[in-house]
């Protein structure tokens, strides 16, 4: 088996920050993908919420450039986050590629010398084999509002769920009945989110469905591989005048 690390450090505020930091500072043999140019299509933005999920054409050419191919175990890492890394590790499964591992603790956890400027990786041929069951739209969503079958699971910090704050998005608030889970308190080794109970589908969501993967790799971990992404996320939801709850879980 071939590894491949990749390198997902991204800068929402700064988005040309993670190629310079990749540059400066890398796992030796590492390729670079950047969230808003590979790892989503910023075309659809921000109907389609900030962050829309790339199409398979243009996935799998990132993916070919940063020397992902069948028979290649993908290690991907940002910084200690995990919200870049978790979005190519959900990008691959929902692409057909499993051979993928998230390096915890990010590039600070790398025990070796980081090397600097741009490495060479020599092009592989990433085969797409799209996932059907792993998405869920804003419209099934809706109608699904008020399921007891269903878990909504927020993964923004508590005061954007409760919405006291919103620096992104038009209004404040969450989506009804969802739980907040903020994807922050998932970057160590703690369990998935508790409470869930079996045969329970679940949903997870964040502001433009990248930091809603780290819930979704949580999961991952437990053994909960049925839970869906809501790629739009209340970047989507809220633009479309869907309904908005605020205050605590419950209220």
């Amino acid at each position: 088996m071939k590894y491949q690390f990749v390198d997902c450090r991204f800068d929402l505020q700064e988005p040309a920050r993670g190629e310079q930091l990749h540059a400066a500072a890398h796992i030796p043999g590492s390729s670079f993908l950047d969230l808003e140019r590979d790892l989503s299509d910023m075309t659809q933005a921000p109907a389609a919420g900030r962050h829309p999920l790339p199409s398979a054409a243009v996935f799998a050419q990132a993916a070919s450039r940063a020397g992902i191919e069948r028979g290649v175990h993908v290690v991907a890492y940002d910084d200690r986050s995990l919200a870049g890394a978790a979005r190519l590790w959900w990008l691959l499964r929902h692409f057909g590629h499993d051979d993928v591992s998230l390096l915890r603790g990010g590039v600070d956890a790398w025990l070796g010398e980081l090397a600097g400027g741009l490495e060479v990786v020599p092009e592989a041929s990433f085969e797409i084999v799209e996932r059907t069951d792993d998405l869920i739209g804003a419209d099934e969503l809706h109608d699904r509002l008020g399921d007891e079958r269903l878990s909504i699971l927020d993964a923004r910090a508590p005061e954007r769920f409760r919405g006291e704050v919103e620096p992104l998005d038009p209004v404040a608030g969450h989506i009804p009945g969802a739980r907040n889970v903020p994807f922050s308190t998932l970057t160590a080794d703690e369990p998935a989110p508790a409470g869930l109970a079996e045969g329970e589908e679940i949903v997870a969501y964040c502001g433009s469905g990248v930091t809603a993967c780290v819930v979704l790799h949580a999961l991952h971990r437990q053994g909960r591989d049925d839970a869906r992404l809501y790629a739009g996320s209340y970047g989507e939801w809220s633009r479309r005048g869907l309904p908005i709850e605020t205050g605590p879980e419950g209220e």
